[in-house]
């Protein structure tokens, strides 16, 4: 028995399963919402993870565990952009290994980089409507939008990153 007792270790083990569980997925949508962004999809998910944590007991009643985290995770996103007193963007190194060894990393770097020309709300509800597959209503609820907005990001959204992917587009449609 830990320090706390049974009944908090039982709820540290819980939660620990679940942050196991959910962080390569966590990790997969931050690294799409920061727009390719490593380090910062890293700080992300470990915020989101902390903020769940702190509220386990709320979080461990939600009817959908992940659902929740998500949405945690999309908000704190937007927060840290809103909050950030800079545009500046730090200059990006070459990474050891290419981030998918299965497809061609010229595309995928593309993709992110149009990605991240986009709004981070905008970048958020393409993630969350066609990377994580949520309904317009789902992705209303967890962006805190009505459904309406939602259908008029993602067209916009989407016809910016049809325009930012250029002659590109058709590579990534052929995959």
């Amino acid at each position: 028995m830990g320090a706390f007792g049974g009944r908090h270790d039982d709820r540290l083990a819980e939660f620990q399963e679940f942050a196991s569980t959910a962080g390569p997925w966590l990790f997969r949508t931050a690294l799409l919402l920061t727009g390719g962004d490593w380090y910062q999809a890293e700080d992300l998910v470990q915020t989101a993870l902390a903020r769940a944590f702190a509220s386990w007991g709320r979080v461990r009643r939600a009817d959908n565990r992940d659902a929740y985290v998500r949405t945690v995770l999309v908000r704190v996103h937007l927060s840290q952009r809103r909050l950030r007193r800079s545009t500046e963007r730090p200059v990006e190194a070459v990474p050891d290994s290419a981030l998918d060894v299965h497809g061609d990393p010229a595309l995928r770097v593309a993709l992110l980089a149009a990605l991240a020309q986009l709004s981070p709300k905008d970048r958020a509800v393409l993630v969350l409507r066609y990377w994580e597959d949520r309904s317009v209503e789902q992705t209303a609820s967890e962006l805190g939008l009505r459904p309406g907005t939602v259908r008029n990001r993602s067209m916009a959204a989407l016809a910016r990153l049809r325009e930012l992917l250029g002659s590109e587009r058709e590579s990534l449609t052929t995959i």
